[in-house]
């Protein structure tokens, strides 16, 4: 079906974004071969993961959003309103981006053995780390990509906009339900670990939970992460990461646009997170993922912008972060468990927002420091040199 409205890799084609017509990444290669990698995918991630962190403070220390008061009521809201749901909006978009990179290039078999592997270490992440794995996830509903990669950007764009509307449209009409009953206390997806003060208990527990969460979490959040990963595979297919000197205009109606909307719903998004009522916790979902999408769209344009003019100044830093983002985000959770949980220092419950946005910001910015030296030294994190080594066989 796909197959008529899209050409080979080897085809051109082009596409009209809001005014600004692009082509597809197959034309670069008539313009010859790019003289240095484009930072921008590599700043994007790294930005994500700092991002992403300060976010999941609240699942590795915790505290209730709802409850936060004063300072850590800040700290909350400005988390909210400039973090929550924009930075792992980047971050899935940029595994559709790269995983449609790499089908163009190695072909489907090396992206089934790339993506059975993320499986595993998505696996081993969540049973011997932290429940909050995404690596999983993201690794089984990529294989959708199969279905679509050699599709136009257009369509892909389409696609994109039925699947993520349609999982919005849903858990909206959810919501509404709730708040038409009576009002039931808000519902928090933190651990329970007050019955699994060792590790062995939480690593036996985790393991049983691991196939259920998987699946459960891959069918509700399925078609706004397909979304997602299409939107980076049309970015692929246009080049707009690798060239975005050639999307100026583009790039500004993202910038302008989806700052201002993510702000707009990312003020809803920290109002409903101070509401104690189950259907403002249920509301906060598509509130989330939706200011997410266009909070994250903005901060695409606004790098992109800077990427184009070479005025990325000291951002450029936050590359060597996402060129190893695999090894930072396992850390991340290494380090945060190993603080918070019982069976480390044991702060779980003791720590509020603020102090956590000051320590995931600290511990953020000391991996960029650290990610930049082992870059220099070695040229990739110790997972990407494993995952390197299993999926191409020690070539």
């Amino acid at each position: 079906m796909w197959s008529k409205g899209c050409g080979s890799l080897g085809n051109t084609s082009s596409v009209k974004l809001r005014g600004v017509t692009v082509q597809d990444s197959a034309v670069s290669s008539q313009r010859g071969p790019v003289a240095e990698r484009s930072p921008l995918p590599d700043v994007l991630r790294g930005v994500a993961l700092l991002g992403i962190l300060t976010v999941n403070m609240q699942d590795f220390a915790g505290f209730l959003v709802w409850r936060q008061t004063g300072l850590d009521g800040v700290a909350q809201v400005l988390t909210d309103i400039f973090a929550n749901g924009r930075f792992i909006s980047i971050f899935a978009m940029l595994f559709g981006w790269g995983a449609a990179g790499m089908l163009a290039r190695q072909g489907a078999w090396i992206f089934l053995r790339r993506h059975l592997l993320l499986l595993l270490i998505g696996a081993l992440h969540f049973v011997l780390l932290w429940h909050g794995d995404i690596i999983a996830t993201y690794a089984l509903l990529g294989l959708a990509l199969l279905l679509f990669w050699r599709l136009s950007a257009r369509l892909l764009v389409l696609l994109a906009a039925l699947s993520g509307g349609w999982w919005l449209l849903s858990t909206l009409l959810e919501a509404r339900h709730y708040f038409l009953l009576a009002p039931l206390p808000r519902f928090s997806d933190l651990p329970d670990l007050t019955t699994h003060t060792r590790y062995a208990q939480e690593v036996a527990h985790r393991a049983q939970d691991f196939p259920s969460d998987l699946v459960g979490g891959a069918v509700y959040n399925g078609p706004w992460l397909i979304a997602l990963f299409l939107l980076g595979a049309a970015a692929q297919r246009t080049g707009l990461l690798m060239r975005p000197q050639d999307f100026r205009p583009f790039l500004r109606h993202l910038a302008r646009w989806g700052t201002g909307l993510g702000l707009l719903l990312g003020v809803a998004l920290a109002w409903l997170n101070t509401r104690p009522d189950f259907a403002s916790g249920l509301l906060a979902i598509p509130v989330r993922m939706a200011g997410g999408l266009a909070g994250g769209l903005g901060y695409v344009g606004l790098l992109g912008l800077l990427a184009a003019g070479g005025g990325l100044g000291w951002l450029r830093q936050f590359a060597s972060s996402g060129r190893i983002a695999m090894s930072n985000y396992l850390a991340q959770s290494l380090v945060m468990t190993t603080i918070f949980y019982p069976y480390g220092l044991g702060q779980w419950g003791k720590w509020g927002a603020a102090a956590c946005l000051l320590l995931s910001l600290a511990f953020g910015l000391l991996q960029v420091w650290v990610s930049t030296l082992i870059v220099r030294r070695w040229g990739r994190g110790p997972l990407e040199w494993l995952t390197r080594k299993l999926v191409y066989w020690g070539r």
